[in-house]
């Protein structure tokens, strides 16, 4: 039996109000710094980068900026060590943040979304590790965002996962490295990061005109609009 719309608002509402505490207290609380984070994961000695893996997750669940914890990564741990701590961290906040948002209102889209909304949803859900990448690649897209929108369509949790740590993994390095070179900013590092982060722009914005030729120019009811519009 289907449930009334109230249901799936107050969940979606619930959603805004945890991830909008969430951030209001990251943001306001005043309790974050460099030399602060520094602190705190070197007390942990050779656990420091599961520590902060963890502590970085759980930021990217309250919104928090990727580069800015990315840059601390390789503040923290230098190039070789932070990408990967970077990557991990930046997955794992990703999943939490996607599982939240499909445990709270997974089924919104289903009861409130009118049918182009639904068929977006269904076009993202088949296309699950494509359309994620995109997202990861693709300039302009928010990343915090993504994940959030992302748990409320079919995409299942796997594919996410590693759509999520192969897209954003040449980001994760270019923060990283820009945050290990830090200062010196004719490093070959820096050099090397800022090139990583032109290339994925551009290469972003071919895929994603590339891709929305393909699913307009005739594909029938392979796009979530032809679908819509077509008769019952």
């Amino acid at each position: 039996m289907r449930r009334g719309p109230v249901g799936p608002l107050l969940r979606l509402a619930l959603l805004a109000v945890l991830v909008g505490s969430a951030f209001a207290v990251v943001a306001f609380s005043g309790s974050l710094s460099a030399g602060r984070v520094r602190g705190w994961v070197g007390g942990y000695g050779v656990a420091g980068p599961l520590v902060y893996i963890v502590v970085s997750a759980c930021l990217t669940v309250a919104l928090f900026p990727g580069p800015l914890l990315s840059g601390a990564s390789g503040l923290l741990f230098g190039t070789a060590l932070g990408t990967p701590v970077s990557i991990a961290a930046a997955t794992l906040g990703a999943c939490l943040a996607f599982s939240i948002s499909r445990w709270i209102a997974g089924d919104a889209v289903e009861h409130l979304a009118g049918p182009r909304l639904r068929a977006l949803s269904a076009w993202v859900g088949r296309r699950g590790f494509v359309s994620i990448l995109y997202a990861r690649i693709a300039p302009g897209v928010p990343y915090n965002l993504v994940n959030y929108a992302a748990g409320l369509t079919p995409v299942a949790l796997r594919t996410f996962a590693a759509a999520t740590a192969i897209g954003c993994a040449p980001r994760a390095f270019a923060y990283t490295a820009l945050g290990g070179s830090f200062g010196d900013f004719g490093s070959p590092e820096t050099i090397v990061a800022i090139c990583v982060l032109a290339i994925m722009a551009i290469a972003g914005l071919v895929l994603a005109r590339r891709d929305l030729r393909a699913s307009g120019s005739g594909t029938g009811s392979s796009s979530p609009g032809a679908r819509s519009a077509a008769p019952p």
